[in-house]
């Protein structure tokens, strides 16, 4: 690419703040479209959450409780945490890797697009899908499971699942940044379950070996999860400002890898 292209690239565009927001929003909207109609993300982000709250919060447990919490009411929490981080990684680490393997990154830094746009629109779709899991294990919990609560309550489940999907959307736009399209999906298992497994979203967390407990408290779905868990009044280890503090600092820490990847392939491009 030449000098002067690559200065062209670089020019700074003019734009009211009402453009630039209907651009955030087109962006939004045709990357919700998007994941809407890809069945297989669809079905196996929705499916999975819900498939094991059905089987094991109202077929098998329906009756029983969890540190005093009735069983379907403490899987919308735990569930909830393990859907909505599916929802994200998938969401972003997967659809970043295939889009840089098929050089759309390359054609959206070429267009006048503000640049963000495109990661704004990740995160926000997978704010959504993460919204959509807990309105469905809300919903088959009420109909099925006998759950209630206040509405002031799920409005708090509500948003502290669809807020904590944050971290995790995060965490897939650096492994995005470092996994290859045909890569990524695995990697995603190979740290996705085994995170849900030792954060206590299958298992609760104090039915884990004691060797396991120490291992989720450093990891971020067992803080989610605990501050879902506090909502519906079972959570009982450590504070809510602790778990939100570890999960900041966790979203930091992966927008700095992210960045780093960001910046290695700008250089790719413009080197």
């Amino acid at each position: 690419m030449s000098t002067a292209s690559i200065a062209i690239s670089h020019a700074p565009i003019e734009r009211s703040p009402a453009h630039t927001l209907r651009i955030y929003a087109k962006e939004t909207k045709y990357e919700l479209l998007k994941y809407l109609r890809l069945r297989m993300y669809t079905a196996s982000v929705l499916s999975f959450p819900i498939m094991f709250y059905v089987l094991f919060g109202l077929f098998l447990n329906s009756h029983d409780a969890i540190a005093g919490t009735h069983v379907p009411t403490y899987l919308i929490a735990t569930f909830g945490t393990f859907g909505a981080m599916g929802a994200s990684l998938f969401g972003t680490a997967a659809g970043l890797a295939s889009d840089r393997g098929l050089g759309w990154l390359e054609v959206k830094r070429a267009s006048p697009m503000p640049p963000f746009a495109y990661f704004w629109a990740k995160v926000i779709t997978s704010m959504v899908f993460s919204a959509i899991i807990v309105l469905a294990l809300f919903a088959l919990g009420v109909a099925f499971g006998g759950v209630r609560m206040p509405m002031a309550m799920f409005l708090s489940l509500f948003a502290t699942l669809v807020v904590g999907s944050l971290p995790f959307s995060a965490m897939g736009l650096a492994l995005g940044y470092f996994t290859g399209p045909n890569s990524a999906p695995s990697t995603i298992n190979l740290i996705y379950l085994p995170m849900s497994f030792c954060s206590g979203l299958w298992v609760p967390f104090m039915f884990l070996p004691k060797f396991l407990r120490q291992i989720a408290l450093v990891l971020p779905p067992y803080h989610l999860s605990q501050l879902a868990l506090g909502v519906v009044g079972a959570g009982a280890h450590g504070s809510s400002a602790i778990h939100w503090e570890v999960l900041t600092a966790f979203t930091m820490i992966c927008l700095g890898v992210a960045r780093i990847g960001f910046q290695r392939d700008q250089g790719k491009m413009y080197g």
